[in-house]
């Protein structure tokens, strides 16, 4: 890769706090109060992502849906995804004082295929004059992950202050400095994929459901099945022509 490739770009697949403050995945010290607070909740392992009443059954079947616009209702919302795959659940966040929207919501198909559909092709579609963003269900399948109330997530504004960086709209530049691989090692940050950096423009893929023993097994079976029945049929031909 030249160095001047600034099209070049990697993403997080565990979430590190200090890391997802690095533009280039490298930093090795939190660079304001919120990675700071993120990473004294990691430690301390003060979060629990599988305790979060928002999570939704299925994670592999589920997109987190962002960015929507104030007006967006469950009915609206419902309409826009069902585009995509049958919905089987939607919750729209709502404030739990006031009732009004956050602006984020996460969607539930019944298979894994209408979500990687809908994850491939609602990203930066409008919604009530709105564009909104997609992505998987960090919160249940990144290992790691602390939410951004708590000074962790991904992407941001730059208004903001708090950028972070790794994911689907803001992933990781490829550096341009050395890389402190023993820093890195000592923190438990992965370091950048040197040799196997993405094109800004290509997609990154969803985690896929990891194939169980039981399912294995199913498979081994029909297999067997298959040559059985494919080793009848032969015998039975060769019988034949004698």
């Amino acid at each position: 890769m030249g160095a001047n490739n600034i099209n070049s770009v990697f993403y997080s697949e565990t979430y590190h706090p200090i890391q997802a403050g690095s533009i280039d995945g490298t930093d090795i010290l939190p660079h304001d109060n919120a990675v700071y607070r993120a990473l004294l909740c990691s430690s301390a392992g003060l979060y629990d992502p599988l305790g979060d009443p928002k999570i939704i059954e299925d994670p592999y079947c589920t997109l987190f849906v962002g960015r929507l616009s104030d007006s967006t209702t469950e009915d609206t919302l419902h309409k826009a995804m069902s585009r995509y795959g049958k919905v089987k659940n939607l919750q729209l966040v709502r404030d739990i004082v006031t009732g009004a929207s956050c602006r984020y919501a996460f969607v539930e198909y019944h298979r894994d295929s209408e979500m990687r559909h809908a994850y491939a092709e609602a990203h930066h579609t409008i919604i009530d004059d709105s564009e909104i963003i997609v992505d998987y269900s960090r919160q249940q399948l990144m290992p790691g992950w602390i939410p951004r109330r708590l000074g962790g997530g991904l992407g941001g504004k730059k208004e903001s202050g708090q950028l972070r960086f790794g994911g689907r709209e803001r992933p990781f530049r490829a550096p341009l400095r050395p890389i402190p691989y023993d820093d890195l090692k000592r923190l438990g940050i992965p370091p950048p994929p040197e040799g196997r950096y993405k094109s800004r423009f290509e997609m990154p893929s969803p985690p896929r459901r990891p194939r169980s023993s039981l399912q294995r097994e199913d498979e081994a079976e029909r297999h067997s099945h298959r040559h059985q029945k494919k080793a009848r049929h032969s015998q039975r031909h060769h019988d034949s022509s004698d």
